[in-house]
């Protein structure tokens, strides 16, 4: 008789009490394409798609046991990491996560809501360099968080070239630049992998308002994918696909007063099942 399992990916992130973003829209997008979504939350926004007006810390070993809950029970393939806002629950989380080092971590650096507000210590940054980024099979920042983490203004396609290439010797072995803030009518972004790959990705611009999340979205879309066992540019090109989909289905969707969400449903897959000895 077959014993069947699905498709487990860990989310470690905060949540959004408007349900365009973080957690939410990780499970959502990990349901949405066919995996089993289990979390680990970091913080509580008070957030609607106006912005972000608190914000509540999990305490530490709370988060990290979240993660151990999981981790050693139901077993998740891939992992996606979001809002990681304090130097200590970086630090615990990177320890929590050494002893699972066959899981590929996507790790979403979240340092900026689209509404500008900033969601995490200036302490904080250099621990998520130093013991996360290693951890990490590709960080996926935007151009403003790649401007954070590297000091300087990026304005060009050449700029998050050459920023990629730096974010990559902090460890993790890959990384996507998102460069969806560069002005223009097409979005570029630059993917490099540690063996010297570098890919500059364009795509048409979408016009919509609703693009809250989108970061989110693309860097749990890549983690179910790496679930679902894809290569991690396979993974990369057909979350980008999924995420370009999103987008296009629901630009034309009102949802509150503000930067409303993406539409995560617009196809969904069953919840796939495998069968294991």
């Amino acid at each position: 008789m077959n014993v069947y399992k699905y498709a487990p990916v860990l989310t470690i992130a905060g949540s959004d009490s408007g349900g365009g973003a973080g957690i939410q829209a990780d499970i959502k997008t990990i349901s949405s394409l066919g995996c089993y979504a289990a979390s680990a939350i970091t913080a509580v926004t008070v957030q609607n798609t106006l912005g972000v007006s608190g914000i509540h810390a999990i305490p530490v070993d709370i988060v990290c046991a979240q993660v151990k809950a999981v981790m050693d029970d139901i077993q998740p393939v891939a992992i996606k990491i979001g809002m990681v806002h304090s130097k200590e629950l970086a630090l615990a989380l990177a320890a929590t996560l050494q002893a699972y080092p066959q899981v590929p971590i996507v790790l979403d650096p979240v340092m900026i809501s689209t509404s500008g507000h900033k969601l995490i210590e200036d302490e904080t940054i250099a621990i998520l360099k130093e013991r996360l980024f290693p951890l990490a099979a590709i960080i996926t920042p935007n151009l403003d968080e790649a401007a954070v983490l590297c000091g300087r203004k990026l304005e060009s396609v050449r700029d998050m070239e050459e920023a990629a290439d730096e974010l990559l010797q902090h460890g993790s072995k890959a990384v996507l630049l998102k460069g969806g803030h560069l002005p223009g009518e097409k979005v570029y972004d630059v993917y490099c992998e540690a063996n010297g790959m570098l890919l500059a990705l364009e795509a048409p611009r979408i016009a919509s308002n609703n693009v809250h999340g989108t970061g989110c979205t693309l860097s749990s879309a890549i983690a179910s994918y790496l679930a679902l066992g894809n290569t991690l540019l396979e993974s990369v090109m057909q979350a980008k696909a999924y995420i370009a989909k999103a987008i296009e289905e629901g630009k034309d969707v009102v949802v509150g007063n503000g930067s409303g969400p993406v539409n995560h449903f617009f196809d969904p897959i069953k919840l796939q099942k495998y069968a294991v000895e």
